[in-house]
């Protein structure tokens, strides 16, 4: 098969190669991330990419079974994933290898993840993650400081038009609980409300479908989501977590007055295993979302952390420009490490070309190292200063 043909370069679904400069550009933006994170004291772990499949996929890590790639280990003859997510594995760290470190735990982490099929938002199987995780608080300072510290990362590398839709997976399930609602009529009231079909809540008979219908319909901006849920008589223990979102939202008016939020009172998909207060990142005008997280258990640890989808979070941010490259020709190569030395980057030729200019352009460089100067290629790149 020659070099040239298209099938020597297929990928399966859903996996792409990355080239320049993007490839560069997201390593760049995943540094930048994690210094931020790690500004607020956020300490980096590295978990690997393969662990035991009954260790990745416990607790909350269930949940992802379905999206886990599984493959025998041949050392042990035990099943192993390939992870679909380096939440759990977090979380496995901060229960084992740092259970003795002082609470709260701050962790960040960054890696590739791969899952056995795309969504209809993100066809991508494998893609980079960023995320936070602070593990053994339970206080609503805790919830607030992760939705604002993702805001701020986010805003930080060039996301513009940013909006955090917070939600409280548990509610629904606590009220249905508290209502003493049937199984049936339960999935008839979940599924409407998966679908946000008010018309079926509406048919639904029993105490409970007018309150969520009303839940339903008091989503939007968060001031005034909060201001409809005061209208509806809930339950003790809904009502706890009702306090507690608007606790958070409190905090992130305070440190963040800026920062759009919205507030879904009925969302659970996507954070079948959170506890407490959630959230998803949007930019207006970007597909998918770029990032979400909330409070969990992390092996009977209070946690709350968030994951930055880089996949999505590169469409969000300004293009990578162009960097300056400067040909040297091989008679000049004793130049080059002054370049490289002064913060160019600086390529040599490898055999001496008749036109130096028309070599420097052909391999994609922006300036020419000529009589002891560097000259931009064309008029577009004289103003072009070096990194």
């Amino acid at each position: 098969m020659s070099r040239t043909d298209p099938a020597d370069a297929l990928l399966p679904a859903g996996l792409y190669d990355l080239l320049p400069p993007e490839a560069a550009h997201e390593a760049a933006m995943i540094e930048r991330l994690m210094g931020i994170l790690a500004a607020d004291g956020y300490r980096r772990v590295k978990p690997p990419l393969l662990e035991f499949e009954d260790s990745l996929l416990a607790g909350a890590g269930s949940g992802l079974a379905t999206e886990t790639f599984r493959l025998m280990d041949p050392v042990s003859q035990r099943m192993m994933g390939l992870r679909a997510d380096m939440t759990v594995q977090v979380a496995r760290i901060a229960r084992s290898r740092l259970g003795r470190a002082p609470r709260p735990l701050r962790l960040s982490y960054a890696g590739q993840v791969l899952r056995v099929k795309g969504t209809q938002l993100r066809t991508e199987r494998q893609f980079p993650q960023v995320g936070a995780e602070l593990i053994g608080a339970d206080a609503a300072t805790a919830d607030a400081e992760i939705v604002g510290l993702a805001a701020r990362a986010l805003t930080s590398i060039g996301v513009g038009r940013l909006s955090i839709d917070l939600t409280i997976a548990a509610l629904v399930p606590d009220l249905l609980t508290a209502l003493q609602v049937e199984a049936d009529e339960a999935i008839a009231l979940r599924s409407a409300l998966d679908r946000k079909d008010a018309a079926r809540l509406a048919e639904i008979d029993g105490a409970a479908a007018p309150i969520l219908l009303t839940l339903l319909r008091a989503a939007g901006p968060a001031d005034q989501a909060l201001a409809a849920i005061e209208a509806i008589e809930l339950p003790d223990t809904a009502a706890a977590l009702r306090d507690r979102l608007r606790q958070v939202v409190d905090l992130l008016r305070r440190d963040l007055p800026d920062l759009a939020l919205t507030i879904d009172w009925v969302e659970h998909r996507g954070f079948e295993y959170h506890t407490g207060v959630g959230f998803t990142a949007f930019a207006r005008g970007i597909r998918g979302e770029l990032g979400g997280g909330g409070r969990y258990l992390a092996d009977r640890e209070p946690a709350t952390g968030f994951t930055l989808y880089l996949d999505s979070v590169l469409r969000a941010v300004p293009a990578p420009a162009p960097e300056p490259l400067v040909y040297v020709a091989l008679a000049d190569r004793g130049a080059a490490p002054g370049l490289r030395a002064d913060g160019w980057a600086a390529i040599v030729g490898l055999t001496e070309a008749a036109d130096g200019a028309a070599e420097a352009k052909r391999l994609g460089c922006s300036h020419i190292w000529r009589d002891g100067v560097v000259e931009p290629l064309t008029k577009g790149q004289e103003e072009a200063t070096k990194p």
